[in-house]
């Protein structure tokens, strides 16, 4: 019953579709030529299907109505007997080819994950006595319809009314996200299986344990097709600023904050060579202004990164992105254990390919071996 293409590695591409919960759709995989989807920390996760149409006989392309904007996509892949979950999304967009030619026309579905579901419709709402976390809950309880489980990181400066009420004039999507920057968090969703997902607010979490390990430069244990690393030595960012003192106006510096990237990755982190001002920190008070300068820190890109593709069949595992991932194989400075910024998906009949981008704060592991 579930829409399957199958490659000569068995590894099985599952899509379902429909509006609003996505069911098996097996009349749509003898015309798929390729699914790609992106799953990516620093934007929304997307997807794109590729299909050869034909035309019934009313001269229709069924596969248009079938995917029609605004319809839900779940789409996930089989290496061994269990279902991995790629994304839950919905379509956005249709780019058409005609041909005449039969069988010769193309027809191109590009969405974004459920989470852009959330920024259609702009709102006014105060938000009275609530810290961003209880916001940020109660936005996301306007959703059942979408299977959201929140994950949502608690906050404890609470706005008194009379000192100022928080306020939204903006989209719920466009709110959340404003509240994440403000508090060093990051806000995503992913699927956890069929029409459930995961909603995660909060700090970026380095603490999972690491997916398989990378490899590369070791004969027949290397599983990784290419790769190539780059150092940015102006990535990282310093952050500058003071407050007012409430009751003796007093002018007080505030201290540089670290990133606030738990667990560290490097041995030897890239220092800050470039200074941004906190220009809206003066009337905050000291704790907020702490917050920023962190935030800052946190914003900034990291000094090294990595591209790469796998070899799936030789990996024999799905790499996810926002996770951590070893490297073996590279060179003392760059070996270790990396953040998966981005992974992209490209599954057709034979091929499944996986392309990634890492990152960390420098060179230098932290440990000798990496695991598992």
């Amino acid at each position: 019953m579930t829409a399957v293409l199958e490659s000569v590695l068995g590894i099985r591409l599952l899509l379902w579709a429909g509006d609003p919960l996505p069911v098996p759709r097996p009349q749509l995989l003898p015309a798929l030529r390729t699914a790609e989807v992106t799953n990516d920390s620093d934007s929304m996760d997307g997807f794109q299907l590729t299909f050869a149409l034909t035309k019934n006989r009313l001269g229709r392309f069924d596969i248009i109505d079938t995917l029609a904007p605004g319809t839900r996509v779940w789409i996930g892949a089989v290496l061994g007997v269990v279902p991995q979950p790629l994304i839950d999304g919905v379509v956005e967009r249709h780019d058409l080819m005609p041909s005449g030619t039969p069988g010769e026309s193309t027809l191109t579905v590009t969405g974004t994950t459920i989470t852009s579901l959330l920024g259609l419709a702009e709102r006014n709402q105060p938000h009275p006595n609530q810290p961003d976390s209880v916001i940020v809950m109660a936005v996301l309880a306007q959703y059942p319809e979408l299977g959201l489980v929140p994950a949502v990181a608690p906050t404890t400066d609470i706005p008194l009314e009379l000192d100022r009420t928080p306020q939204q004039n903006e989209t719920d999507l466009a709110l959340i996200e404003r509240l994440a920057t403000a508090n060093s968090f990051v806000f995503y969703t992913e699927p956890i299986t069929f029409g459930v997902n995961k909603a995660y607010w909060g700090p970026v979490l380095r603490t999972s344990l690491p997916q398989p390990r990378l490899t590369v430069g070791m004969g027949p244990h290397q599983n990784v097709r290419s790769l190539s690393f780059g150092f940015d030595s102006l990535a990282a960012v310093g952050a500058e600023g003071s407050f007012i003192d409430p009751i003796f106006k007093l002018k007080i510096p505030l201290p540089a904050m670290p990133a606030l990237r738990i667990p560290p990755l490097s041995a030897s982190p890239a220092a800050a060579r470039r200074t941004t001002r906190l220009r809206t920190a003066a009337n905050a008070g000291p704790a907020l202004g702490a917050l920023a300068s962190a935030a800052a820190a946190t914003q900034a890109p990291e000094a090294v990164s990595g591209s790469g593709t796998l070899d799936t069949s030789r990996y024999g595992a799905i790499l996810r992105a926002r996770g951590l991932v070893g490297l073996r194989g590279a060179g003392t400075d760059y070996d270790g254990y990396y953040y998966v910024r981005r992974v992209t998906h490209t599954i057709s009949v034979g091929s499944y390919t996986q392309s990634f981008a890492l990152s960390r704060e420098g060179t230098s592991s932290l440990t000798p071996v990496v695991v598992p």
